[in-house]
């Protein structure tokens, strides 16, 4: 038997994305990478600054979830305190990590700037934490057993998990076929359920689009297997083409 994909869970820290200030881009990226990676992203939670529920909504997803991604909440300011609650969530002190306090030391170093205590609060994490590397702006992630810390900003959130993405457990990429559909939901809603429960191996998703005038429907077909996505898009086919001939007739 082969071996089950890993399974995947992200938490997007922050006040300002509850409160519509800042728009998430770092949920679309992670899962576009973890269906290439062949990794099963189950579920996003999104959380404000709240010590006590990051640490509790960690705990839930680490204990259900192969791999935990983190978003936001460790950069210098007084409301990051993602490291904090991280820490918590494990029962671990937080220390200023020696590896990461010798990187941004030279990094400010050779830019000629001063090393403040705000800057230096970036070196934080729990104690025993890896760091991970950041290619943009050189302050780091980290990781804790399962659970990934990144940063917010979506271009150092976007270089953290590339520097990363190679250690993770990698599995069968999830392949998608689209096919266009001129037809409402409505329309096809009953014998496209007759498909997706005739073909077991694939999932089968239908999104409405209206231009304005009329209704129509991409319909995307997803599976692991090459057989299986072919005999699904054939009969999805096949459905449209009798819609269409009854239509005509």
């Amino acid at each position: 038997m082969p071996r089950e994909n890993a399974t995947a869970a992200m938490l997007a820290i922050g006040d300002e994305l509850l409160s519509g200030r800042t728009k998430d881009k770092n949920i679309g990226h992670l899962a576009e990478v973890m269906t290439l990676a062949g990794i099963d992203l189950k579920e996003v939670r999104i959380v404000g600054d709240d010590p006590h529920m990051i640490a509790d909504t960690l705990n839930t997803l680490r204990r259900a979830y192969d791999l935990v991604f983190t978003s936001g909440g460790i950069g210098p300011t007084h409301d990051d305190i993602t490291a904090d609650a991280v820490a918590a969530a494990f029962g671990l002190p937080v220390i200023e990590h020696p590896e990461a306090l010798a990187r941004l030391e030279a990094h400010y170093a050779s830019r000629e700037m001063e090393f403040t205590p705000a800057r230096r609060r970036m070196t934080r994490t729990p104690q025993g934490a890896a760091l991970i590397d950041n290619k943009v702006s050189v302050a780091p992630g980290f990781r804790v057993d399962n659970v990934f810390v990144m940063a917010g900003v979506p271009s150092v959130f976007q270089a953290m998990l590339a520097s990363l993405v190679d250690q993770l457990p990698a599995g069968e990429p999830l392949k998608s076929r689209a096919i266009p559909c001129p037809f409402g939901e409505g329309d096809i809603g009953d014998p496209l359920s007759e498909i997706a429960k005739a073909n077991p191996g694939v999932v089968i998703g239908s999104y409405p689009k209206f231009d304005g005038t009329r209704y129509s429907t991409e319909i995307v077909i997803r599976s692991r297997d090459d057989a299986a996505l072919d005999t699904a898009a054939k009969a999805v086919e096949a459905m449209l083409a009798g819609i269409e001939n009854r239509r005509q007739a």
